[in-house]
């Protein structure tokens, strides 16, 4: 598996995130147009694109929150590839990456209807936080963060 660093103008990116908002809207049902307009891919400039026998199988991006702090968004591995270690590599990759560029920490929002994506982040060593930003308040919302 190898990963590859891109910025939203990638078709493989594209193609994953199709995939991960339709997901994203069976599981979120009526709350999804409220998430969506957190989701866009317009001008993201850190994506990370995984490949395993050159066939996109994941993705996942970053962008700034704050001066020391990027938010994770738009993780996703496609159903055929899951359970591979395709996300893990993807969100080293950003870390990584994320370190590189100055910042000490990271932050996310996930959803409670998205045990898998929970358990990963744990796994990973993000631990939860009061809700963020456009979150605060919503109950659907899950936050984590780790420390770079």
């Amino acid at each position: 598996m190898t990963t590859t660093r891109t910025d939203s103008s990638s078709t493989d990116f594209q193609n994953l995130v199709r995939l991960l908002d339709a997901d994203l809207a069976v599981r979120d049902g009526e709350d999804h147009e409220f998430y969506h307009q957190f989701n866009s891919i317009d001008m993201l400039k850190n994506c990370v694109v995984a490949y395993s026998e050159d066939v996109a199988a994941g993705c996942g991006a970053f962008k700034p929150f704050s001066e020391d702090t990027a938010e994770i968004k738009r993780m996703y591995t496609d159903t055929a590839r899951r359970g591979k270690g395709v996300a893990s590599k993807i969100l080293n990759e950003l870390e990584i990456w994320a370190r590189e560029d100055g910042y000490r920490r990271c932050i996310l929002e996930t959803g409670i209807r998205q045990p898998e994506a929970i358990a990963f982040y744990e796994k990973s060593g993000y631990r939860r936080i009061p809700n963020y930003g456009q979150y605060i308040g919503i109950d659907n919302s899950v936050c984590y963060e780790k420390i770079l």
